[in-house]
């Protein structure tokens, strides 16, 4: 599973392995300048001393990119959600060897709704406009296809949705109705978020993916028969939306529609989830400050659940995870 995009409305991107590459150009250039080159003996040796001496804040980002997620890397392409991060990875596919520029490719994306920073990607998708390619695009919103060619109407986009030449289809999805699509068994739970979101359960191979974003959980989450301790059951890797501190999110951003880490361990301790990765991170957030939230949401699990192996990741743009 890979992270194209991870925040808010912010469109520019600033990868972790951009900034990497930075700071092993500028330690090449400090060495160089002192005389110390034989501390440091090749490229891998500069990438273990910038990936591990530092802080991530520090060696890296956790980038700025819209809500896109890749969670197949197999013939057909399996995504979620269209913000600035479709970008990236559409040129990331027309660079590689696998697919190209002169290889027909199929592209299954789950919008979770359709708020500008899950769909402002897709005028920007190059693969949307070269013939031979299809787009698939899902969703529970009836909308869904008026939202996409509402946003390239002028006068906001030069280029019309008609322009694009793959053969892009809009598949309005039931709910209660689980779906075989791309190797997946696919099903989608409402959720509590202005204009209503959706998430996604995706089972392929004996392995479980959830992408939970724009939810917000209230009160009644912390009860046993809570529906979405059953949606999130044993998720090799749940993809959570927290990106209020849980003060805001009591207090003055109740009812925006976000969660927070808090209710993101409690929930994923009682659904036996495996891995949980913190999403939507807010944009006004720097690198720092996510650095502790993540850091506070590992002691909070601690303290929580002592024994619990739950893994956590803060999500960041250019984050893979293997299951």
């Amino acid at each position: 599973m890979y992270f194209w995009g991870t925040r808010g409305s912010l469109p520019a991107s600033y990868s972790a392995e951009t900034i990497r590459q930075k700071i092993d150009k500028a330690i090449r250039a400090s060495c160089d300048l002192t005389g110390q080159t034989e501390n440091i003996q090749n490229s891998s040796g500069l990438s273990r001393l910038s990936g591990l001496s530092l802080p991530f804040a520090v060696s890296g980002s956790y980038g700025s990119n819209t809500s896109c997620v890749e969670i197949d890397q197999g013939d057909e392409y399996v995504l979620c959600d269209a913000g600035t991060g479709l970008r990236d990875f559409g040129n990331f596919v027309l660079k590689t060897a696998r697919s190209g520029r002169n290889k027909s490719n199929i592209f299954h994306i789950f919008l979770s709704h359709l708020h500008w920073d899950h769909i402002q990607g897709f005028p920007f998708f190059t693969p949307a406009y070269i013939p031979g390619n299809r787009v698939c695009l899902y969703g529970f919103h009836k909308e869904l296809e008026q939202a996409f060619v509402r946003q390239q109407e002028y006068p906001f986009f030069p280029i019309p949705l008609k322009a694009m030449q793959a053969n892009i289809e809009f598949r309005v999805l039931e709910e209660g109705r689980e779906y075989d699509i791309a190797g997946y068994k696919v099903l989608g739970i409402q959720q509590n978020h202005p204009g209503i979101s959706y998430g996604y359960r995706f089972v392929k191979d004996d392995k479980i993916i959830v992408y939970s974003t724009d939810s917000e959980h209230k009160e009644n989450a912390g009860n046993d028969e809570y529906s979405f301790l059953q949606f999130f059951k044993d998720a090799d890797l749940l993809v959570f939306d927290a990106q209020y501190s849980l003060l805001d999110a009591t207090s003055s951003k109740e009812d925006w529609g976000h969660s927070n880490n808090v209710i993101a361990v409690e929930l994923s301790v009682k659904a036996d989830v495996r891995r949980l990765c913190i999403f939507h991170n807010e944009p006004t957030s720097n690198d720092e400050r996510l650095d502790e939230i993540l850091d506070e949401t590992r002691r909070y699990l601690k303290f929580f659940a002592p024994s619990s192996p739950l893994l956590i990741n803060m999500a960041y743009d250019g984050l893979q995870v293997d299951l």
